[in-house]
């Protein structure tokens, strides 16, 4: 769910992701059209079973903090196995 976003000073968004049972995110980069996309997320709630969040190449991480350059750095959810997964995303452009 996308809870805002705007363009000051740059451009940025922030959502709340809910994994359900079966959900999760294939490997993949995020494309911008310029500039470099940097992503801050917290995980709010961990599933019971799976929901792993795997990066490539991280700026920092820790269980429950992950923070990542999106279009470069390939990411990806794996499928939760049970329970729920919650994620607040916060991300933006910083222009080069």
């Amino acid at each position: 769910m996308l809870m805002g976003g705007g363009f000051w000073p740059n451009p940025f968004d922030v959502y709340l992701l809910r994994f359900r049972e079966g959900q999760g995110i294939p490997p993949h980069v995020d494309q911008v059209t310029s500039g470099e996309h940097f992503r801050f997320n917290i995980v709010l709630k961990q599933p019971t079973s799976g929901g792993e969040f795997r990066c490539s190449n991280p700026i920092f991480e820790t269980a429950r903090i992950k923070f990542f350059r999106s279009d470069i750095s390939e990411h990806s959810v794996a499928p939760v196995r049970r329970g729920s997964r919650f994620v607040l995303s916060i991300g933006w452009v910083k222009n080069t």
